[in-house]
């Protein structure tokens, strides 16, 4: 039965300021456009990662190379993970990142800052990324994602802890 509405994140669409909180951010319908572009943007950014992670390793502590390899591993399966969801989704691969070069941080410290704050700032990203997808494998998928990086934000929280008092 079709009621006549509009499919809309609140009554009123578009013409009735939001009352509250502005919802339709969190509404799959609305939020889908953004996920695909976000995802696209975390994995262009892949050989910049994979070169910062590199650098890191060749300067952290024998003790922490563990930690650091285990960051960089998810890191690729996260990309993989991202490539695949938008293939599944649009029928277009996303192009191979580009060569590219990264700005070293000054020293051990300040790469494990960097990369901590840049795991908390994918949280965001990835959690916008969530809002777009119904299909609960995509949820899913993200899901680890995003938890993985929570897992790793902690782990550079320790790092830092260790080197950088």
């Amino acid at each position: 039965m079709d009621c006549g509405c509009l499919r809309s994140s609140y009554p009123g669409y578009p013409n009735t300021p939001y009352k509250y909180f502005p919802t339709s951010d969190y509404v799959p319908i609305f939020a889908y456009p953004e996920a695909l572009k976000l995802i696209a943007e975390a994995v262009s950014s892949e050989k910049e990662d994979e070169l910062f992670y590199d650098y890191l390793l060749g300067i952290a502590p024998d003790s922490q190379k563990d930690i650091v390899i285990s960051i960089r591993d998810d890191e690729k399966k996260h990309a993989k993970m991202f490539r695949e969801i938008y293939w599944e989704a649009t029928g277009q691969d996303l192009p191979p990142s580009q060569d590219t070069t990264f700005e070293r941080p000054e020293n051990y410290c300040a790469g494990i800052k960097n990369a901590l704050f840049g795991e908390l700032g994918a949280v965001e990203k990835y959690r916008k990324i969530l809002f777009g997808f119904e299909f609960l494998p995509y949820r899913n998928m993200i899901t680890e994602i995003y938890t993985d990086e929570l897992k790793h934000a902690s782990k550079w929280n320790y790092l830092y802890t260790l080197n950088c008092k």
